[in-house]
């Protein structure tokens, strides 16, 4: 199996900054892609910034110019630098892993989630 676990949310002024970090762990044989997404109350989730191995990062437009995502491969760690953080950043923020791990006998994919951690930008 494979587990994520994020930490670094918090609550931040408007204009602050925060790091968000997201450690994966288990049989993990290699990881394709990690993603950080967010979920707002009453709103679905939406994908945040992303990472694929081999390519470069993906954000939303929303988090285009204020968020950067960046991995250490050796760790099996992804993180997303926040800065200049709105109160409309305010949600739950997950990570999101895919990849192969080394199951029971064979070789297998899996598509991790964390638990979440949460981001509120208030004054």
């Amino acid at each position: 199996q494979v587990q994520l676990v994020e930490s670094g949310g918090g609550l931040v002024q408007p204009g602050g900054s925060l790091r968000l970090s997201c450690a994966a762990s288990g049989r993990i044989l290699g990881i394709n892609a990690m993603a950080w997404h967010r979920q707002a109350p009453g709103k679905e989730r939406e994908l945040v910034a992303s990472t694929i191995s081999g390519g470069g990062p993906n954000y939303a437009d929303s988090a285009k110019g204020r968020f950067t995502i960046s991995r250490d491969n050796t760790k099996k760690m992804v993180y997303l630098q926040m800065n200049n953080l709105k109160p409309e950043d305010t949600a739950v923020y997950y990570c999101n892993a895919r990849g192969v791990y080394l199951g029971d006998r064979v070789t297998e994919e899996f598509d991790a989630w964390g638990q979440g951690t949460q981001v509120t930008v208030s004054s």
